[in-house]
């Protein structure tokens, strides 16, 4: 059984704009592309959001009153702009409800609520000691229920719970060995069994394409339309966001860049394999390396204390670790050709500009041109939240997405079409 995956959480864009389908049977479509509009560029008025969503003024009209209707808008006046009535201004209510994010990692567990309008209201961490389901699934739960508790007594309003786990999902020899992973899981359906643990849907993702819709929503990748996110959980992952949408694959594993070998015959890995990326640039390659120096980075906080001090084994390590990278972050403007690559997840953010700035000069590739306006690689600005935010926004988007481009055809499905040709995430 496969860990389900959740879908489409971002559609198509132009410039950051998403683009919606006049015909009514895309009216859900319709609808997150204008909630989508408004929560990035709000407040708004239904003309702009029409213009941005490629929709018709009438279109945009019902579904803005839908929305209102149903909680999720607000309008916030009126802007005088030129001649005639001033528009009504239309903002995503950061009262209109909450979603939860919990990141799942081999080390802790973080757990995040977001309002509607994207603001983070309270967020926990824990460290974790068993990752088996036996003994997570009801410590997840306990961690949602707690997170709802309101300063009155009362229990926010959630519309659903988004989940975020170490990948790769279902592959024999690196689902489910290793201290980057969550030993246990392989077989199990996350969602179901959450879903049944804290009496909220859930929608669960792979960890680093989570933290490219985090960074997409929250962070450096807002203003951009395509580009690569290396994200650093306790391995190492790659999130891909191409015109505006997660990129995944087709059984949700695409990006995994932790088990590309880069030297070979080289440290051997978790997962079969020799010289993987992951055993060099990782936080668990660099905890590795530390602890085999004699020194203790178990805690973030000792970890910025040596990025500070620049301490020569982490000096060392991050020489070793972008030289390694820098010919992955080549071949993937090769291969993806994105508007920037960034680098974000658990890692310091001083360290990230350190790491970065390392990498320089990267080799050429197809993003090597003199006039950009960004550099080729930028450090996130989510921090060690970006996969629980990302988390987060799943939820909602699952909830208002549509189905007609999110659907994933289980192993034992036929598509219609040949069906009818044979008539069948605490320190």
């Amino acid at each position: 059984m496969r860990i389900p995956k959740a879908r489409s959480a971002s559609s198509q864009a132009t410039g950051n704009a998403a683009i919606g389908s006049n015909p009514e049977r895309n009216r859900t479509h319709n609808r997150r592309v204008v909630l989508e509009t408004v929560w990035l560029h709000g407040p708004i008025g239904r003309a702009e959001i029409a213009r941005m969503a490629h929709l018709t003024a009438q279109a945009v009209s019902n579904i803005v009153d839908e929305l209102a209707a149903d909680g999720l808008l607000i309008r916030q006046g009126r802007r005088r702009a030129g001649r005639g009535q001033p528009p009504v201004q239309f903002a995503v209510n950061p009262d209109g409800g909450a979603t939860v994010g919990v990141e799942l990692a081999a080390d802790g567990l973080v757990t995040v609520l977001v309002d509607l309008a994207g603001q983070l209201r309270a967020q926990r961490r824990i460290k974790l000691t068993d990752t088996a389901p036996d003994s997570l699934v009801p410590l997840v739960a306990a961690e949602v229920a707690r997170i709802r508790e309101t300063p009155d007594g009362g229990v926010a309003p959630v519309l659903g719970v988004g989940v975020v786990m170490p990948g790769p999902f279902e592959i024999e020899g690196l689902s489910s060995v290793g201290p980057t992973t969550l030993p246990g899981w392989s077989g199990i359906d996350a969602a179901t069994v959450l879903t049944a643990a804290t009496g909220l849907p859930v929608v669960v993702e792979n960890d680093a394409t989570a933290a490219a819709v985090g960074e997409r929503l929250h962070g450096a990748g807002k203003s951009l339309r395509d580009f690569c996110l290396v994200y650093f959980g306790v391995g190492l992952g790659l999130g891909i966001v191409s015109e505006g949408r997660p990129f995944r694959g087709a059984f949700g594993n695409a990006g995994e860049v932790g088990h590309v070998i880069v030297v070979p015959d080289g440290l051997p890995c978790p997962c079969g394999n020799r010289g993987c990326l992951e055993r060099y640039a990782s936080l668990h390659a660099l905890d590795e390396r530390l602890a085999a120096a004699g020194l203790d980075a178990g805690r973030r906080a000792d970890l910025d204390a040596l990025v500070r001090s620049g301490h020569p084994e982490l000096t060392a390590w991050t020489r070793d670790a972008a030289a390694k990278l820098a010919p992955m972050i080549a071949m993937l403007e090769n291969l993806f050709d994105p508007e920037s690559i960034i680098l974000g997840g658990s890692l310091p953010v001083a360290l990230l500009d350190t790491l970065i700035e390392a990498m320089h000069p990267l080799p050429i590739s197809v993003a090597s041109r003199r006039q950009r306006s960004l550099p080729r690689v930028l450090a996130g600005a989510t921090g060690r939240l970006t996969a629980a935010l990302g988390a987060a926004a799943l939820p909602l988007l699952e909830t208002l997405a549509p189905r007609l481009d999110r659907a994933r055809l289980s192993e034992t499905e036929v598509p219609p079409a040949i069906a009818e040709k044979e008539d069948t995430l605490a320190d």
